[in-house]
């Protein structure tokens, strides 16, 4: 790896020869130019492959033998020949099952998007092809990409109608489809793009209204939808988009009045109306949006007297109300010298205007609020009231009835070999049921520990009542006797195919050396855990019917689905808060067997204290410091008052490096990384500077919410908006490794 440094030259046509063992390639950032070397196919244990922002000419060869690779950076070249063949290469990516990053940003891609991209890996989530030259219409088939966070194809020559399979991409987060030829109306199937954060159309031919939908995106900031065709009203609903930074409708066919309500934006900055059709007065609800700082309105048929409130805008710069038939219109621009106003001008330049619209995303950037993936799937559970085998929803309008004989049927007479690990008060099979050949786990409480039958009693009920994506889904339960006439009770979930936390985070303590690297974690998908994992406490702790507590959060607890999404599972301690708070005598009694597991227990819990939601969070802060350190808090280097929490706090005082997981030190090219670890950041010292500033971030949630005080510690719903906001400046960062230039983040 040689990026970023004064080399210049061609690449050695034998490096495929001569290197074909290279993991890493990164020679991003210096002067290359020429040609791609064909041998690069004979690199076939490459993951990494970046020779952004250098000079390279020609055409990208076959990369049909490279099965291994995951990260393709390109940007900021001078590939491609502008004709219709130029990402032939796309066709022989479909090999490469652990694709996940493809940017070409700024080159001179010619042709058309290619419908094999719809046959990319199921890991792939970064597509980044803005200013190229592009032709032709966005392949249906895109919808394929179901892990698709981040789309940018902004600055092409694109044309036809947006597809609707757009809409099947429920993790997006950026869509950038700006400067192009689109027509047609924004497709009904957006509604489901609720993770959206931002959204940029501005610059084609797009009509009809913009739909009321927009409510359900909760966490849009970025939206700009200018120089369009865009008719009908601006939708109230806008105005409950309380993230709302930036918004940009000017140059359209807009009608009717501004939404009354419009100072509930109190995020607002930009706010860019001109050039429509609008009526009626300008609210005063606007003087709310105290975080103004651009208001554009020119050009319209706003009529009526200026509302005084506009005099709470204290951080206004730019302000624009011209070309209406406001009172006093004709003094608000031109004229009055002492102002320094300009003379009106209803033709703006739309380069001093993107331009604007660049600065202020990235200024605003750093300071994003959080992003939140909404529920993506709700999974529906129903116990009923008896002590035989229960009725559940198990699929379609069927129900699944299981007794003690079909589950030791489905655990091999529970095998030891099909024992995948054990939970509180019981030892969890891998089981296939007949139904279907459906993979599950059974959990068999053993009924001769105390507490094991309330333990079951207390699962069922909140199992019964909680329905969230990062929480473990309960197929049915079976009470019922065994053959030797023994009581019996299990618990049967959805197999959780890539195991647990604790697995992941200690891949030595239970896995073969073939095994260790796949289960290595970076530093995005630990992030995206600790999300999941605060997004079901919060969940819990707010959204229930009854507020739950968890009591047992730990990493073995925390299972992973085929997509790497984490569960929260074992709710054999968990308490109702409402039911623990209305009798504390008998909860303080009780809280004696309600300790969790040592490490991870809070310390009040350990004087009798009742359970709180302020417990798991403590049990979270020691899970998320452990997740980032590599370290158990049950370590032995942890004693003589020494414990996780005072490690953590204590290192980022002095040299944060030192306490990381070694792993992720590696991974983000803080020290020099071996050439067989998969290397999932760009390496130019920005960005890992910015990389370790986020790591920072969070290692202070996990002090925050470890501390020993519960009144100290965070609350759960901080938590979640903070992390949002930290994977938002990871994201972001990413971002802008898709080109030198800002101008390809649209």
């Amino acid at each position: 790896m040689v990026p970023y440094n004064q080399l210049e030259g061609n690449l050695p046509s034998d490096i495929g020869i001569t290197l074909y063992n290279l993991r890493v390639l990164n020679v991003g950032g210096n002067l290359f130019t020429g040609s791609i070397p064909v041998t690069i196919s004979n690199l076939t244990k490459l993951y990494y492959f970046s020779i952004s922002q250098c000079g390279f000419t020609g055409k990208v060869p076959s990369l049909e033998k490279l099965h291994d690779l995951g990260k393709i950076l390109l940007y900021d070249n001078h590939l491609g020949t502008g004709e219709v063949d130029d990402l032939s290469f796309f066709d022989t990516l479909t090999n490469a099952t652990r694709l996940s990053l493809v940017s070409l940003t700024t080159n001179n891609f010619g042709g058309v998007l290619l419908e094999s991209i719809s046959n990319f890996s199921k890991e792939f989530s970064f597509l980044n092809v803005a200013w190229n030259r592009l032709v032709g219409t966005i392949p249906s088939g895109i919808g394929n990409l179901i892990n698709l966070q981040l789309l940018f194809l902004s600055h092409n020559h694109l044309s036809g109608n947006i597809p609707s399979d757009i809409g099947k991409l429920q993790k997006l987060q950026v869509l950038g489809l700006a400067h192009n030829t689109f027509h047609g109306e924004i497709p009904s199937s957006f509604e489901n793009l609720t993770s959206l954060f931002w959204l940029t159309m501005y610059e084609n031919n797009l009509r009809g209204s913009i739909p009321s939908y927009v409510e359900k995106y909760k966490f849009l900031q970025v939206p700009s939808l200018d120089h369009n065709s865009l008719s009908g009203v601006i939708p109230k609903e806008v105005v409950s988009l309380s993230l709302l930074q930036y918004l940009s409708l000017a140059h359209n066919n807009l009608i009717g009045s501004l939404p009354l309500d419009i100072g509930l934006l109190r995020n607002l900055e930009t706010l860019d109306v001109s050039q429509n059709m609008l009526v009626g007065q300008i609210p005063a609800s606007i003087g709310s949006c105290v975080m103004l700082t651009s208001l554009n309105m020119e050009d319209n048929k706003l009529s009526g007297i200026l509302p005084s409130a506009l005099a709470h805008l204290r951080g206004i710069e730019e302000l624009d109300l011209s070309h209406n038939n406001l009172s006093g219109n004709k003094k608000l621009c031109g004229g009055i010298p002492e102002l320094q106003l300009q003379s009106c001008n209803s033709k703006r330049s739309r380069s001093r205007r993107f331009d604007l619209t660049v600065k202020l995303i990235f200024s605003i950037s750093f300071g994003l609020l959080g992003l939140l993936l909404l529920l993506c799937f709700l999974y529906l559970c129903w116990f009923r009231k008896t002590i035989n085998v229960p009725l559940v929803k198990f699929s379609g309008n069927s129900f699944l009835q299981l007794s003690y004989q079909s589950l030791l049927k489905a655990t091999d007479g529970f095998s030891p070999a099909n024992l995948i690990g054990g939970g509180s008060f019981g030892s969890v099979y891998k089981g296939i049921l007949d139904e279907g050949r459906k993979v599950v786990a059974v959990k068999v409480l053993n009924l001769r520990f105390p507490g094991a039958s309330k333990s079951f009693i207390a699962q069922c009920k909140a199992l019964k009542s909680i329905k969230h994506r990062n929480l473990v889904k309960i197929i049915t339960a079976c009470a019922s006797i065994d053959y030797q006439g023994n009581d019996f009770k299990a618990l049967v979930y959805d197999f959780m195919v890539n195991g647990t936390l604790e697995e992941s985070l200690h891949p030595n303590d239970h896995n073969n050396a073939a095994h260790e690297e796949s289960r290595r974690l970076n530093f995005l998908q630990r992030l995206n855990i600790a999300i999941d994992v605060a997004s079901a406490l919060d969940y819990l702790h707010q959204y229930c019917s009854e507020p739950i507590v968890h009591c047992d959060l730990k990493p073995s607890n925390v299972l992973f689905d085929d997509e790497m999404t984490a569960h929260v599972s074992d709710f054999g301690l968990a308490r109702f808060l409402l039911e623990a708070t209305s009798n504390s005598s008998a909860n303080q009694s009780s809280s004696i067997g309600i300790r969790g597991s040592i490490g991870y227990t809070a310390p009040e819990y350990g004087m009798g204290n009742e359970v709180s939601p302020s417990g798991d969070v403590y049990s979270y802060g020691i899970l998320l410091l452990e997740m980032f350190t590599g370290k158990r808090p049950i370590d032995s280097m942890f004693s003589d008052g020494l414990t996780l929490h005072k490690f953590a706090k204590v290192a980022l005082l002095e040299q944060v490096l030192n306490i990381v997981d070694p792993t992720l030190v590696q991974q983000m090219g803080m020290r020099e990384a071996s050439s067989s670890i998969q290397i999932a950041q760009n390496h130019s010292s920005s960005s890992t500077h910015e990389i370790q500033e986020c790591l920072v971030s969070v290692l202070k949630i996990g002090i925050a919410c470890s501390d020993d005080l519960p009144t100290d510690r965070m609350d759960i719903k901080d938590v979640v908006s903070q992390l949002h906001a930290i994977r938002a400046r990871t994201m972001l960062e990413t971002v802008a490794q898709g080109g030198k230039s800002t101008r390809n983040v649209g």
